[in-house]
């Protein structure tokens, strides 16, 4: 018997639910649970290896929303990494190929300021399920040059990455950073999609 604990209901109900019937892609091992099955919709079911229920009262297993929240930036505030592609690119390249340059700017941004106090907190072991990125799109190279100056010129850091051997820049991504630091810079722009 396995423990089924959501988010929005205070005590965990108690579900029926085979290990044999878990992906084992989403099994882990859990010193004070036994083995746990994390499925995509982010519920957390757990089974005590001695085979017995277990509660989980607040504070024990998995945190809340609002305690992953406050755990990551510091007074409640979200630690957030905006993503900046080109619609152009969108729009001609094949789909894998710009989401790639996404990655390539994201993963680069983050490893630059590896050393940074909201960069580890972002990645810290406790955040790792819970990071917010949006990503945004600019009509073109122009648009997306500019707002790596406008960035720039407000100490904003981020990394532009520029495709190779074409040398042109595709994307755009900041380090981690409290939303309220960055979000301003980011307003006009709309929702990749």
């Amino acid at each position: 018997m396995l423990l089924l604990r959501l988010p929005t209901i205070p005590r965990p109900l108690l579900w029926p639910f085979s290990l044999s019937s878990a992906s084992p892609r989403f099994l882990t091992q859990s010193r004070k649970f036994g083995f746990c099955a994390v499925l995509p919709s982010r519920p957390i079911i757990m089974a005590n290896t001695e085979g017995s229920p277990q509660e989980i009262r607040s504070g024990d297993g998995a945190q809340n929303d609002g305690e992953r929240e406050k755990g990551k930036g510091g007074d409640d505030e979200v630690i957030i990494q905006y993503v900046v592609l080109r619609r152009d690119l969108i729009d001609t390249w094949p789909l894998g190929s710009v989401v790639t340059q996404g990655c390539h700017a994201s993963v680069s941004a983050i490893w630059l300021h590896k050393d940074d106090e909201h960069t580890a907190k972002y990645c810290a072991p406790t955040n790792l399920d819970s990071m917010h990125k949006v990503t945004l799109e600019v009509k073109g190279e122009v648009q997306l040059v500019n707002l790596s100056e406008k960035l720039k010129a407000a100490g904003i850091a981020y990394k532009l990455w520029i495709e190779q051997p074409e040398n042109f820049p595709t994307c755009l991504a900041t380090k981690p950073y409290p939303k309220s630091t960055v979000s301003p810079f980011f307003r006009k722009l709309k929702l990749c999609k």
